[in-house]
């Protein structure tokens, strides 16, 4: 792996493009959460496929697909970063999360499954917090199979799964989403089975746009919220949500009143807006400077900052 270019703020968030020979580019991303020092909060962002094959209609790293990282090629993300920063590989953070979640659905590449049995061994780090957020795409049961028992076994009470689902209207998710993918009943009794009595609860993640909808009805017909917490975020500016006419620009008026009602209902929710600034950097969730790069178009309010060499 060769890191060739660089954008962001140490402060914030940095984003890393990586060449991994046969023409093929990577982005991985660190980022911090002002005002916490990287003692208390530190996350890893880090790819597991080359683009994305699922085309999401918010997020630029499905533009292309060229296939998937290996165990090698996802670890060397990470230790990229680690080494960078602690050359000895321990890392005194409360909180370091590693999120699989850059370019691709991790749920395509069992090489994922691979890096999470190993990565207790590669690091000393007890705020080790592994992330997967995963669409749950149809066929995947193997995978998931396996992730529960690694979860079981490294990462009982310390490990975050987000289930992607954006909004409970099947017809605008089938939109966004256009893959075929688990029901909202095969997610709830699989997140049943993976949730431990006081460890962490299974997220929904809603990437709210302004014709998106959160029934609570819908929720708690599948999902307890003794189970299950809501995150809600902004669909970022990228050049697929641009595209596709997606925007959060309405809805972020009414983001009290939508949380405020589901709590309502016994849900915990997390309104999770983060730094601006990362959209600029283009390190949030979605954006992907590589593939944006090639459209050569201009987006309001994101990928401003320029690549340097690393």
């Amino acid at each position: 792996m060769k890191v060739v270019a660089k954008a962001g703020r140490e402060d914030i968030a940095m984003v890393y493009i990586a060449e991994m020979g046969d023409g093929k580019f990577i982005e991985f991303v660190e980022s911090l959460q002002p005002p916490l020092p990287i003692e208390k909060k530190w996350v890893l962002i880090i790819s597991t496929l080359y683009g994305c094959s699922v085309g999401c209609r918010f997020c630029d790293a499905g533009i292309e697909y060229k296939g998937k990282l290996s165990k090698d090629e996802i670890i060397s993300q990470i230790d990229y970063l680690v080494t960078k920063r602690f050359p000895n590989r321990k890392i005194p953070v409360e909180k370091f999360k590693i999120q699989f979640a850059r370019m691709g659905e991790p749920a395509l590449n069992h090489s994922v499954l691979d890096v999470l049995d190993s990565l207790p061994d590669f690091y000393d780090a007890s705020g080790l917090l592994p992330c997967i957020s995963t669409i749950a795409p149809e066929g995947s049961d193997n995978f998931f199979e396996r992730l529960l028992e690694i979860k079981k076994k490294h990462y009982k009470y310390k490990f975050q799964l987000q289930f992607s689902i954006h909004t409970t209207d099947k017809e605008l998710r089938d939109w966004l989403i256009p893959v075929q993918k688990w029901d909202f009943e095969k997610i709830a009794e699989y997140g049943e089975v993976f949730y431990d009595k006081n460890g962490r609860k299974i997220t929904l993640n809603f990437s709210m746009a302004d014709r998106m909808t959160i029934d609570p009805d819908v929720l708690l017909k599948h999902f307890s919220p003794d189970i299950f917490l809501i995150k809600i975020t902004p669909v970022n500016p990228t050049y697929q949500a641009n595209k596709n006419g997606l925007s959060s620009t309405l809805i972020s008026k009414k983001w009290n009143k939508v949380v405020d009602n589901l709590r309502s209902f016994g849900y915990e929710v997390i309104l999770s807006i983060g730094e601006l600034e990362e959209n600029f950097i283009g390190s949030n969730c979605g954006q992907y400077i590589t593939a944006y790069q090639r459209e050569e178009k201009i987006i309001e309010d994101a990928y401003t900052y320029e690549l340097q060499k690393p």
